[in-house]
């Protein structure tokens, strides 16, 4: 057992590696994060402020939105392939249909709150009609994929705070490198394992040998009890009893997966659903009042909005060469999921609910063989 040191309300944030805990064996790609999958951008809003009591349409507001762009090039003409999985459905992917049906994703990825959906749809809109203005005149229109957790715990959400300015701004600030994680962008006012949640990243690049491939995962993590929480196979949420939250609400999880495995839409599919094994892992059960979804795509497998051909040729990876791809997309996810908790500060939300940092330093005596860890 190791000494106690600082509560969870001062101590400094930390990623999991940061702690000495990895998680699988294949390493990290450069930043552990989506974005070391070449030509990903994430660009984050977050909405930090007013105190006190709720009241409706005006504040405390504890929201944002986060925006994954999948490739540099233009999305509209060169669609990435895509497809997603839906573990338990309560909650909303708008544009979801169509990915699975089509086999693609023409644009961005959004992440908000619940009730802010529409007006971030609406934000996606704009942008894309500001770089494609043939969309809905000349050429086809144009769906966005907007997902959604419910983080009214803690924020105004009647107020519907992310406004059409903050989509465009999140839009136009996505760069690649380092990602904010926790209490930031669309995971502001999301709840944990009853402790502070939000956003959460990481990245496994596999070696030559089996493709040289990197993987990619972000999550908004607003989900789980806490007595369900694992890492390394501990329940860790029925060993740290303090610091319960004020208040806590069945929530939901938007996993966001990328990969430069040239991968078609059912071997996507594939993908998205080991994403779930690692969310499992780290305790989650799909609760049914849960939204849990994920969305998958390839940034080498494109496919152009017209072709002067019947048919096309494109570059696959075999089916019997998924495995170590299935293994990276588990082990990222579950370390995605346990980065949003690590780095998430304590909030104080609306009517004072509070939502507490995890522990770190108390849970650091429970896991083992820290030491021994790559």
């Amino acid at each position: 057992m190791r000494s106690k040191r600082t509560s969870a309300k001062s101590e400094e944030r930390r990623r999991l590696r940061d702690c000495g805990i990895s998680i699988g064996t294949y390493p990290t790609g450069r930043y552990n994060a989506i974005t070391d999958v070449k030509g990903v951008r994430v660009g984050q809003v977050t909405l930090n402020y007013g105190n006190g009591a709720l009241v409706p349409g005006k504040g405390p507001v504890r929201t944002g939105v986060t925006a994954i762009i999948p490739h540099s090039g233009n999305l509209w003409k060169e669609r990435c392939c895509a497809s997603c999985f839906v573990l338990n459905g309560n909650g909303e992917v708008t544009g979801l249909h169509w990915v699975k049906e089509a086999g693609f994703v023409e644009g961005p990825i959004l992440l908000t709150n619940t009730m802010n959906v529409p007006l971030v749809s609406n934000g996606a809109v704009t942008w894309m009609l500001g770089r494609h203005p043939e969309i809905g005149v000349d050429d086809d229109t144009y769906l966005p994929v907007v997902g959604e957790c419910d983080d009214s715990s803690l924020n105004d959400a009647q107020g519907r705070h992310v406004k059409t300015k903050h989509v465009i701004s999140a839009l136009n600030s996505a760069r690649s490198g380092p990602v904010a994680e926790g209490a930031v962008g669309a995971g502001t006012g999301m709840i944990c394992y009853e402790w502070k949640g939000g956003i959460g990243t990481s990245s496994r690049v596999l070696p030559a040998e089996e493709g040289g491939f990197t993987v990619g995962v972000l999550v908004n993590c607003n989900h789980g009890d806490r007595e369900e929480m694992r890492i390394k196979g501990v329940e860790i949420g029925r060993l740290l009893k303090d610091d319960v939250s004020t208040t806590h609400q069945e929530g939901s999880i938007c996993i966001v997966v990328a990969t430069d495995a040239p991968l078609n839409a059912l071997q996507l599919e594939r993908v998205a659903k080991r994403a779930c094994l690692g969310l499992a892992r780290t305790g989650a059960n799909a609760h049914n009042e849960s939204g849990d979804f994920v969305v998958a795509f390839s940034t080498t497998r494109r496919i152009k909005r017209s072709y002067r051909t019947r048919t096309v040729k494109l570059e696959e990876v075999a089916a019997d060469s998924m495995n170590p791809l299935f293994r990276a997309v588990s082990d990222a996810t579950e370390e995605a999921v346990l980065n949003a908790v690590f780095m998430a500060t304590t909030t104080v939300g609306r009517d004072g609910n509070v939502a507490h940092g995890f522990p770190i330093d108390k849970c650091l005596n429970y896991i083992p063989n820290l030491d021994a860890n790559p």
